[in-house]
């Protein structure tokens, strides 16, 4: 653990103007690229859990089991939504997108990426649309 951190302290001190160099956009890919298969673990674990899940006979078991396969749902597609995720920013890495923001144009920036590598949109631009979807959000009730 402590090799990541300093390779992503790293990353962190490398010059603006340098954004979105070939090592930076080596570490991504290998971040990605090792993040795809447990996200798809976890997706066949989740599946498989709902396909096993045994139903209960009364209504209280039946109630039990509509919640946790309803939970079950939400987490395979938040799995799958991920994966799409990842993929997308791989292909934005082999085009020469990866780290820009979809909006603006501008970068995303390392430390938002550290964090969220499937990031499409600079921090700015995500606060908007989160506003606006707050905004419709409201509307529609």
């Amino acid at each position: 653990m402590p090799a990541v951190v300093d390779e992503e302290a790293h990353l962190l001190g490398m010059p603006d103007d340098d954004y979105m160099n070939n090592e930076q956009l080596a570490f991504f890919r290998q971040r990605l690229l090792q993040e795809q298969p447990q996200v798809e673990e976890r997706l066949h674990e989740v599946r498989h859990a709902m396909v096993a899940y045994e139903r209960g006979g009364d209504e209280l078991d039946q109630a039990s089991y509509e919640e946790e396969l309803r939970l079950q749902l939400r987490q395979a597609d938040r799995e799958t939504r991920l994966l799409a995720n990842i993929a997308a920013a791989l292909k934005r890495i082999e085009v020469g997108e990866f780290g820009y923001c979809e909006e603006t144009g501008e970068p995303i920036g390392i430390a938002r990426l550290l964090f969220r590598p499937t990031a499409r949109l600079c921090l700015e631009a995500k606060q908007r649309q989160e506003q606006r979807e707050h905004h419709y959000a409201k509307v529609r009730r």
